[in-house]
């Protein structure tokens, strides 16, 4: 059976070249947009298996549309495929829900797979860094640091923090309110005794945290 998938990216080029690069396999290309607008409206239209989406979109963060298509269509998975390998992106996509993220440039074999695992369910098929951000972020426990006196918790919202996440990202995350990550966020900074979060995210990268 053919996997549905729609390509999101403002890019003609690319957009017609991914559909080049995909024909002859099970995949079957039923939609392209070069807008966010476009792409929800294919989306509600066609409702694919997979949609591959690139980063950066003219009319809106594509981040921030993986989220819309998330909480909208749950059943559709999406694969991030960007020229952009920055690590607050990968987390983003991570906590978003993404099911891989890979680089453009990347070989048909290894495209086709990242595809054929996100229609299946899987994780991070394709991209190491992607599957090792996720389980990063999806570990619970962790030592405190009683030096500074951390707790659990507190050690978690810092390593979400230090990788560039919003407070409403730590919090779908870690499955708590963003009131609760503010208060976790307010006790680092005093007990690290820095002024802001930039400041404990450093501190975060120096010690491993992250």
């Amino acid at each position: 059976m053919a996997i549905r998938v729609v390509i999101v990216d403002d890019q003609m080029l690319i957009r017609t070249g991914l559909v080049e690069m995909l024909s002859g396999s099970e995949v079957e290309i039923v939609g392209t947009a070069g807008t966010a607008k476009q792409a929800l409206q294919i989306c509600e239209k066609v409702k694919p298996q997979v949609v591959l989406l690139d980063v950066r979109l003219p009319d809106e963060n594509g981040l921030d549309l993986l989220d819309r298509i998330r909480q909208k269509w749950p059943e559709i998975k999406v694969v991030i495929l960007t020229n952009y390998d920055n690590p607050t992106y990968v987390a983003r996509a991570a906590v978003l829900g993404a099911s891989d993220f890979l680089l453009k440039g990347v070989s048909r074999d290894e495209l086709l797979a990242s595809i054929r695992a996100a229609a299946s369910g899987q994780v991070g098929a394709g991209h190491s860094q992607f599957r090792e951000m996720a389980e990063l972020l999806a570990t619970r426990g962790g030592e405190e640091d009683h030096e500074h006196g951390l707790t659990h918790r507190e050690l978690q919202v810092l390593r979400h923090l230090a990788l560039g996440l919003s407070n409403k990202e730590i919090a779908r995350s870690l499955g708590i309110s963003v009131e609760t990550v503010k208060e976790h966020v307010q006790n680092l900074l005093r007990k690290l005794q820095v002024s802001e979060r930039t400041q404990a995210a450093v501190w975060a990268l120096r010690k491993g945290v992250v």
